[in-house]
């Protein structure tokens, strides 16, 4: 009959004390680095969408978002707005709106029809005339400024705070019928 030994294999119980505890700082140092990495990401992004849109001051008086996409809003200039159907390019300028106002369509109307409101002409090609876009409507517009001083935007999105007006609860209530 042969002889038959069990051995236990060399695993890190066999290990000495101190090359098990340096697994165990590596698994923590490469968590920590990793959580580090997480929480860095999350606070410049969120800093970076802070704010949802610059206005047409911000971004012609200062020169840090140069050569940047970004979200602008301005007023409509009813005036200006040309449309060619054939190449689908849309021009038209934005008057300056300041980000405090308090009632939206009083500062689209001012801004709109201030001859002295610093202005931005505006270029958006590949898209088809939109029906908001009239005078004092708000635009919102992703895009860059170019170097002709032409803000080229990519996204075209409008609001018009005079048309959507909120009913009076009282008097739909009161005439049932219309």
């Amino acid at each position: 009959m042969t002889q038959v030994t069990w051995e236990k294999p060399v695993g890190i119980d066999s290990l000495p004390q101190a090359k098990r505890a340096g697994i165990q700082w590596k698994f923590v140092l490469g968590g920590a680095i990793l959580l580090g990495a997480i929480a860095f990401l999350i606070i410049s992004q969120t800093t970076l969408g802070a704010q949802y849109y610059i206005t047409v001051a911000d971004l012609l008086t200062t020169n840090k978002y140069a050569g940047q996409t970004v979200r602008l809003t301005g007023a409509v200039i009813g005036d200006s707005i040309k449309y060619d159907s054939e190449k689908l390019i849309i021009e038209f300028s934005i008057a300056n709106v300041p980000n405090n106002a308090e009632n939206l369509e009083k500062a689209l109307y001012q801004a709109a029809n201030d001859p002295n409101a610093m202005r931005l002409p505006v270029r958006v090609e590949n898209q088809v005339k939109p029906d908001l876009l009239k005078g004092e409507a708000q635009a919102i517009l992703t895009g860059k400024l170019g170097a002709d001083g032409v803000f080229h935007a990519s996204e075209l999105l409008l609001k018009c705070p005079s048309r959507f007006q909120e009913a009076d609860p009282n008097k739909a209530i009161a005439q049932p019928g219309k």
